[in-house]
């Protein structure tokens, strides 16, 4: 048999991830945001590719692979998971321990859908206010061609 027939189906390449940390980094410096960290990860949860800006705090790695863990471990953007989640303090608990303290419920987090609709990942920006890091992971994922996944009832 070829060895090609043994190759795993990539959902997010490496290239892709590339843009859209180019696209949140840039959309971070157009909005004059605090540096930035942003984390890609693939459907099943690795890591594609991560990037912080010179002055990013050292746990911005984590909170931004948070983010996007949340976002990939639920099927909905990680802000999502927390207002739809406020007042169940005892099922976020559950979810961080499930997760290994790898979720983080607050904006920032965004799924990366193809041109089906379907998951193919998540980016997780972290640096400034939730809801602006948000606006960067988006900008970064339309940036590589990709679409948000965005809840409309959020």
């Amino acid at each position: 048999m070829p060895a090609d027939v043994y190759r795993l189906k990539v959902s997010l390449p490496l290239e892709q991830a590339r843009k859209i940390i180019a696209g949140a980094l840039a959309k971070g410096r157009e909005l004059a945001l605090q540096p930035l960290t942003v984390v890609v990860l693939d459907a099943g949860g690795h890591v594609v590719a991560a990037e912080r800006e010179d002055g990013s705090g050292n746990v911005r790695f984590e909170v931004a692979r948070g983010k996007a863990g949340a976002a990939l471990g639920i099927g909905i953007g990680s802000g999502t998971v927390g207002a739809r989640n406020q007042g169940r303090d005892a099922f976020l608990a559950a979810v961080a321990t499930a997760s290994g303290g790898q979720a983080v419920p607050v904006p920032g987090g965004v799924l990366v859908l193809d041109d089906q609709a379907q998951i193919i990942g998540a980016v997780g920006v972290s640096g400034d206010a939730s809801p602006e890091d948000e606006k960067a992971a988006i900008a970064g994922i339309e940036a590589a061609g990709l679409a948000p996944g965005i809840d409309p009832a959020a």
